[in-house]
């Protein structure tokens, strides 16, 4: 009254079997050899059929294997476009960065040119305005100055020394030789909106030489690191002579501390007056005697110490760019200059 459940063995477990009992059986001594061969074929085929299965398997696997590396060759695209990307940044970084600096200086060429050009039409102003004032003096010296100064106000220009004017004259133009230096500088600084440094060597002519030559180097230099543009130096004659070696430093042809300033120097002559008829020359050669007898006589120890014919020779070479003579003016108030 049960019920009878038969399992059927799997068939491909019973072809492994019987390809596994295919290499262990042994036929039998007395059967037929094309009998063994045929039952041998036989199994191995069966054997292929069982085993075919996992050999496409396995095949799936290897093509699956093929194309996994399908994601590396996209990341290299990836990368091969982000290096094109990086070279035309730098390529247009390299066109473009010249191009604004050319730009860029265009610009600021033309505004220096337009400050340049205002600079010096305040300066032409201010000059003519002094030649109608002082109008009993050489046309020369204001030809010369003139010249000499404008060169300092054009800021496009390398400057490769500063501009250096000595003025003199004889006694009966003495308050003359004082205000047309003082009238010369500021019309130099108030033009390029600064203020000139004054030094008047009448105050320092009893001091100590190396404490005048210190006293003096540090005016100038505070002065013109301070934006000061012109320095006058009233009575050069009278520094003690040592003291005037420190302006090897900022009258030098090469090595000026400063390049773009003016210094103007003056020096009253023992004599009354400088005749009319002495050509500039002349002019030059008689305030070099002077200076030489003034800074080198043994006569007066305090103002030859430290000074020599060699070092007097160098200082003068400096100083002498320009020797100006200044003529006495009628009209001058007789306190200050305007």
């Amino acid at each position: 009254g049960g019920t009878t459940v038969y399992f059927e063995e799997n068939p491909v477990k019973e072809n492994a079997k019987a390809c596994d009992s295919n290499e262990t059986e042994k036929p039998y001594i007395y059967t037929p050899l094309k009998e063994i061969k045929a039952d041998f074929l036989e199994k191995n085929e069966e054997c292929y059929s069982t085993s075919a299965p996992q050999s496409r398997s396995k095949s799936r696997y290897q093509s699956s294997t093929e194309k996994q590396p399908q994601p590396l060759a996209k990341n290299e695209g990836e990368l091969q476009s982000g290096f094109h990307k990086m070279w035309t940044l730098l390529l247009v970084l390299l066109i473009s960065v010249p191009l604004l600096y050319v730009l860029w200086s265009g610009i600021q060429d033309g505004t220096s040119s337009r400050r340049d050009a205002e600079i010096l039409q305040e300066f032409r102003a201010r000059m003519k305005k002094l030649k109608s004032t002082y109008q009993s003096q050489d046309p020369n010296l204001w030809r010369r100055a003139h010249a000499s100064l404008e060169k300092r106000l054009n800021s496009s220009h390398v400057h490769l020394e500063p501009a250096i004017l000595l003025l003199t004259a004889g006694r009966e133009a003495e308050k003359a030789l004082r205000c047309l230096s003082n009238e010369i500088a500021d019309a130099f600084a108030s033009s390029q909106n600064a203020t000139a440094i004054s030094i008047d060597g009448v105050g320092k002519a009893v001091l100590d030489s190396d404490a005048v030559k210190l006293e003096v180097d540090t005016e100038l230099s505070s002065g013109f690191r301070g934006g000061k543009k012109v320095a006058v130096v009233h009575r050069f004659e009278s520094l003690p002579a040592g003291s005037t070696l420190i302006f090897y430093k900022y009258c030098d042809h090469e090595n000026a501390a400063f390049k773009d300033v003016a210094l103007l120097l003056t020096v009253l002559l023992d004599e009354q007056s400088l005749r009319k008829s002495l050509t500039f020359q002349e002019v030059e050669e008689k305030v070099r005697d002077f200076l030489w007898a003034k800074f080198t006589s043994s006569d007066v120890p305090s103002s030859y110490n430290g000074m020599d014919t060699d070092k007097l020779s160098g200082l003068w070479s400096r100083i002498s760019h320009l020797v100006l003579p200044v003529r006495p003016e009628k009209g001058l108030p007789l306190e200050g200059c305007t």
